[in-house]
């Protein structure tokens, strides 16, 4: 009896799983086609909507163009209101998802929207006014209104057309200027500069360039006598220089070497050899 109630009871919630899985998709399918039912029904009346308005707009543009005088002209008005409040509020609403300070300008042309359609509606009901002279004595503040609705209307949607071509250029920039970057470190090999050698320093103008060799002594022995004359004429020169330049003390001309005196104890210079 034991193992029979515990089988039961193993049954019993069996049961109740299977039973509590099949509310579950009978509600679920419930909600499900309420909601595709919800969604047919305002894909028809959105349908239903725009074929009415566009009718509307065709009988507005063909009683503007057909019917001369008033009515003609309170067509007009209307056909102008209703694509100017329809445009702007398409602009919002597509751009109120990306844009979220358009949330503002959506609840402006809100209160826009309920000026618009008083002056539709009143527009409408004039559209059989038998009294025509009264009718055209009506329409000059009635077009008033209505341009100053339209301007309004105007206004805003130009607006959030601005502000989004103005963010997508930003965006453009910013995006440009990355990718120029990118392109410039992908060819990283064109843009090191080429190494410079440093410029040998420039001579100084009284050092001289010529190489100096060193004198030997019998050079210096054979050329005493020509640096003697050459000092005596530097000397003669100097004081007459030092006597033009007014009286001025001659400056000392530098000494040429002596001959060094040779014993006989010393060595020869040896010749240097060529080979």
């Amino acid at each position: 009896m034991p193992c029979r109630s515990e089988k039961e009871r193993v049954v019993e919630a069996v049961i109740a799983v299977v039973a509590l899985l099949f509310v579950l998709f009978v509600v679920l399918g419930v909600y499900a086609t309420v909601k595709a039912v919800g969604a047919a029904k305002r894909g028809v009346d959105r349908t239903i909507t725009q074929a009415k308005r566009t009718v509307e707009d065709t009988t507005l543009r063909a009683r503007s163009l057909a019917q001369p005088g008033p009515v003609g002209q309170l067509a007009d008005l209307r056909l102008k209101l209703r694509t100017s409040m329809r445009s702007t509020q398409e602009a919002l609403q597509a751009g109120v998802g990306e844009d979220a300070s358009l949330k503002e300008s959506l609840a402006l042309f809100e209160q826009l929207s309920k000026h618009g359609r008083e002056l539709d509606d009143e527009l409408r009901r004039l559209e059989p006014e038998p009294d025509r002279a009264k009718l055209a004595q009506r329409l000059p503040a009635l077009r008033e209104r209505t341009e100053r609705i339209i301007k309004s209307a105007d206004s805003l949607r130009w607006a959030a057309h601005d502000r989004a071509r103005k963010f997508a250029e930003d965006d453009l920039d910013t995006l440009s200027a990355q990718i120029d970057v990118e392109a410039g470190a992908l060819r990283h090999w064109t843009t090191e500069p080429a190494s410079v050698w440093p410029e040998a320093p420039k001579p100084e103008a009284n050092a001289s360039t010529g190489q100096t060799w060193q004198e030997t002594p019998g050079a210096r022995g054979g050329g005493s006598s020509g640096a003697g004359a050459r000092s005596g004429e530097s000397s003669g020169a100097g004081s007459r220089g030092a006597e033009s330049r007014g009286g001025e003390p001659p400056k000392p001309a530098i000494t040429p070497p002596s001959a060094r005196p040779t014993y006989p104890w010393q060595k020869k210079p040896r010749p240097e050899s060529t080979t």
